[in-house]
């Protein structure tokens, strides 16, 4: 027997139609799709600001300190506390535009979708944010004098690192397409 003929029988059987979306089942969904990007978004931003925050002033404090210190420990310093600055600026930005979305499923997942193409974003400025940060730190090490391999060693963590947050980064690209998937399938019934 053919799907259609299956189809058929169950509709005259049960007078409600095979495949049935279950609303507010998908509603649901989309509301843990979105507490769940809002929650790693939070953590993301916050870890940012922080060790950004944190490296910044111990960078700063060290080379003061030293009185000798290379110009590009200062440039590095400033370059990550502009950084932690970019990141809150960002994430205020992103707060006040969550009032923007309606509390229905449609405006949920437009949220959802909205939060997924935030941590892309955030994830690739904070990938190429990776280069500077290695070359001025791979700069100010050589300046003061260490060894070859210690700054081969800077280079090779930096590497790990930017290997790293590309496999993150996939996975916030994949996230985001899936939550667009939806919203196309949704639109086209």
């Amino acid at each position: 027997m053919e799907f259609e003929d299956m189809k058929k029988i169950w509709d005259a059987q049960t007078s409600q139609p095979l495949y049935v979306i279950d609303e507010q089942a998908l509603h649901n969904r989309i509301l843990s799709k979105k507490r769940k990007g809002a929650h790693i978004t939070n953590i993301s931003e916050l870890l940012g600001i922080i060790a950004y925050g944190v490296m910044g002033c111990f960078l700063l404090g060290v080379t003061l300190y030293k009185q000798n210190g290379s110009p590009f420990m200062y440039v590095l310093a400033v370059w990550v506390l502009t950084s932690a600055l970019y990141i809150l600026k960002i994430r205020i930005l992103r707060i006040r535009g969550n009032d923007h979305f309606d509390r229905s499923m449609q405006g949920d997942l437009d949220h959802a979708i909205s939060v997924a193409k935030y941590q892309v974003h955030l994830s690739l400025v904070m990938r190429w944010n990776m280069l500077p940060i290695a070359l001025l730190t791979v700069l100010g090490v050589s300046g003061a004098g260490k060894s070859v391999w210690f700054s081969i060693a800077i280079l090779i963590f930096f590497a790990l690192a930017a290997y790293a947050s590309g496999w993150e980064h996939g996975i916030y690209k994949k996230r985001r397409m899936e939550l667009e998937m939806l919203q196309k399938n949704l639109a086209n019934g």
